[in-house]
């Protein structure tokens, strides 16, 4: 999915008066944020997407992965294999 505020996908804004439209549409055009204005004074405001487009969500890095024959991370010194990675194995009486 593209950022928001991008021509792919533009910042939904909502505004309730022409002058608050004015200035929504210069603060965009200073901070090149690409946005679609609705002017309707029996809703509220909602300026949302243009918060989110100036503060993009950080990506999600994944941990990185332990080898079966490095020491485990739980700290015990084994390796992986025989530790954390083992089968649990179940005892029957």
């Amino acid at each position: 999915m593209a950022n928001l505020g991008t021509r792919k996908n533009p910042a939904i804004v909502r505004v309730q008066t022409l002058q608050r439209a004015e200035e929504i549409a210069e603060f965009c055009d200073d901070h090149g944020i690409i946005f679609i204005l609705g002017l309707e004074p029996d809703e509220p405001e909602d300026i949302s997407h243009i918060l989110r487009a100036l503060e993009p969500p950080e990506p999600v890095l994944a941990s990185p992965k332990v080898g079966r024959n490095e020491p485990c991370p739980c700290g015990s010194g084994k390796k992986f294999k025989k530790c954390c990675d083992a089968p649990l194995t179940s005892t029957t009486p």
